[in-house]
């Protein structure tokens, strides 16, 4: 049996704010924006050129599903972004504005910075 996890929802407050900070901060890639009904849409995004998991943005639509926008893992690092050259991107998306909460450093397994998305969501972006 061969399994793979094709993608997964990251909740957001409004679709297209959500494409506009991922696409220009984080150069993402807008894979398809279906639209599903007046207030639900199928997005998904994904690094450039990954032929991984994708991201679908899924619009809050209930009380609880909006308190848990940025915080969709209790405060830790809920995403990790892995890149050929964490020094290029580190310097490319400080310039696009994005908040670093920790600076590069070489651990164990890599060099790791980690980052604040649009929701407050952390991310390490990792070069292995």
């Amino acid at each position: 049996m061969t399994q793979r996890i094709a993608q997964f929802a990251l909740l957001v407050d409004d679709y297209d704010r959500a494409i506009e900070w991922y696409t220009t901060r984080l150069d993402f890639e807008l894979v398809e924006d279906t639209v599903l009904s007046d207030t639900k849409r199928w997005v998904r995004i994904a690094p450039m050129g990954s032929t991984g998991c994708n991201i679908l943005l899924a619009k809050a639509a209930a009380p609880e599903q909006v308190a848990r926008i940025g915080d969709q893992c209790g405060g830790r690092v809920f995403l990790f972004l892995h890149t050929d050259d964490l020094v290029r991107d580190h310097v490319a998306m400080n310039a696009k504005g994005v908040e670093f909460v920790r600076e590069p450093e070489q651990q164990p397994w890599g060099m790791v910075a980690v980052f604040r998305d649009l929701y407050g969501n952390l991310w390490d972006l990792v070069q292995p």
